[in-house]
């Protein structure tokens, strides 16, 4: 496929991955503002972080390596050899969800079962939701390496759906079921997911269409694991870089879910200040998810199917380098003006966005000054997300393993200064330790995107250089918007509040008119692709 080609499919996988995750924090989004009228702290606490983390632990460290490694390079591989690699996932998930569910109800402190009803049929159903999900690894591979956009969309958006009309109907009618609620509409959400891919791939393989496109898989048995006689059940090369990649994935993990594991293993907040500051978070981090995450994903494909792993930039060809280090260095611009937005706007309007979703719970207290700081995190977090997914795309195996030997020494500094930072400054501190943790990852992505373009003329970090006037008005927007919180908002009713949104409104409009001004070869590519 020509890389021009690849580029419009990631760009649209991209797009569409960005609704389907505003479809998704939408949702989510209500549903918190709906489940804080009925539940208590407490028990969104315990789901949102002891649960989920669960649940989040088990996929990435049964298949993130998995699916880095099997989406390098082009699609011409040995598929079957690939796919009995992707099945491996399985067992390694029952495995961790077997291993990490004893920890949980065995290690860590339980909650009260009057506040918290049920708490060891959770844990046993967000592990057994995470073993479900991993049965249609093969299938989500497949899918994501021949840029099937539409079945993304489809499957996830369902999956969604279904678990949030669960959710809300036994809210409604069984609130005192507990995490009976949550169990059933995590094992639903599981099973809609798998259930979307392996029909589509029924129904697909084999069909005209499947024919068509060459498409590499001709039969449904061929989606299960084969022994093939004279050869080998894996591909070794995949697999050896697997097992580099899952070295990194739990240090990842580790520094992505840092603050989660420090307030589960630690206890250094109780279950409701948890729960508020998950809200927070969630509240803090929807750009992040709904942008930065599909951008991440889809340019990961884009970049490890343009440039070959491994290869220095003058022994690539010119012509996909040129392409690489251009679409690197827009996205760098994208996702920085993205992050500037929210830290210039998020400051003046964390309190009236906490005190209109979660009323006085949310918008006294820390609650304001958490999302505040979460605002400047978005900035960290727009720019490693991009860095980062360039990095991983490239690096070679012996630069995977010594980067993971970084990340190591990483994990053990975030965590100290998470437990640290928290003592000293309450849950504002697991914020703060993120963005340390963040800027050194960008700092070590940077400084490999500076070296492998070096012997070129492409100098992609540029990206990272808005236009001075553009900065200016940024600054001068912070200053407004910062006048207007603290005469308008947020106890004078609501005619001062709609007063401080429509400040915010007009200074909003003179930053995108100036975007549109001085950034118009990325507004170029914003539009063509």
């Amino acid at each position: 496929m020509a890389a021009q080609d690849v580029l419009g499919q990631t760009a649209r996988l991209a797009s569409s991955s960005a609704l389907l995750q505003v479809l998704f924090r939408v949702v989510t989004f209500a549903l918190n503002a709906f489940t804080l009228r009925y539940l208590s702290r407490e028990l969104i606490g315990v789901v949102n972080v002891r649960l989920t983390l669960l649940y989040s632990t088990v996929v990435l460290l049964a298949r993130e390596a998995f699916r880095r490694a099997c989406l390098s390079g082009s699609t011409k591989r040995n598929w079957t050899k690939t796919i009995n690699l992707l099945w491996l996932t399985v067992p390694l998930g029952v495995f961790w969800s077997i291993f990490l569910g004893l920890v949980w109800l065995h290690l860590l402190e339980v909650p009260d079962p009057s506040v918290v009803p049920h708490y060891q049929a959770g844990v046993v159903a967000f592990g057994l939701s995470a073993v479900i999900e991993l049965l249609g690894e093969p299938c989500w591979v497949l899918a994501q390496a021949h840029l099937f956009v539409r079945l993304k969309v489809i499957a996830e958006s369902l999956s969604v759906v279904s678990k949030c009309i669960l959710t809300v109907t036994l809210v409604i009618l069984y609130p005192q079921w507990g995490l009976y609620i949550f169990a059933l509409a995590q094992l639903l959400y599981a099973t809609v997911m798998v259930m979307c891919y392996a029909t589509y791939f029924v129904m697909f393989l084999g069909s005209p269409e499947a024919t068509k496109k060459s498409f590499p898989i001709a039969r449904v048995k061929a989606l299960l694991p084969n022994f093939m006689e004279d050869e080998t059940f894996v591909n070794w090369k995949e697999a050896r870089l697997t097992w580099s990649f899952f070295k990194q994935s739990f240090l990842k993990q580790i520094l992505t879910e840092g603050e989660r594991y420090v307030m589960t293993f630690l206890n250094v907040l109780n279950f409701g200040d948890q729960g508020v500051y998950d809200i927070v978070n969630n509240l803090g981090s929807l750009v992040a998810r709904f942008i930065f995450l599909p951008i991440e994903e889809s340019f990961y494909v884009f970049f490890a199917k343009v440039l070959e792993r491994g290869k220095a930039v003058k022994d690539q060809k010119q012509d996909d380098v040129a392409m690489a280090a251009n679409v690197l260095e827009l996205l760098l611009k994208l996702v920085l003006l993205i992050g500037l937005t929210i830290t210039v706007f998020g400051y003046a309007y964390s309190q009236l966005a906490l005190d209109i979703y979660g009323g006085s719970m949310l918008s006294s207290g820390t609650g304001p000054y958490l999302l505040r700081c979460y605002s400047l995190y978005v900035l960290f977090l727009a720019v490693n997300g991009v860095t980062e997914c360039f990095t991983a795309a490239l690096m070679c195996k012996e630069e995977v393993d010594r980067y993971n030997v970084v990340m190591l020494a990483l994990s053990f500094i975030f965590l100290c200064i998470s437990y640290f930072l928290t003592h000293w400054q309450g849950s504002i501190g697991f914020i703060l330790a993120n963005c340390f943790n963040m800027g050194i990852r960008i700092a070590h992505s940077t400084h490999y995107i500076y070296d492998y373009f070096k012997q070129s003329t492409h100098r992609p970090l540029t990206g990272l250089l808005p236009s001075p006037f553009l900065l200016l008005v940024y600054i001068f927007s912070g200053v407004i918007t910062g006048f207007s919180e603290v005469l308008f908002c947020c106890d004078q009713g609501w005619m001062a509040r709609l007063l401080h949104i429509g400040v915010g409104a007009l200074c909003f409009a003179a930053t995108v008119v100036t975007v549109f001004w001085t950034e118009t070869k990325l507004i170029h590519f914003v539009r063509s692709q």
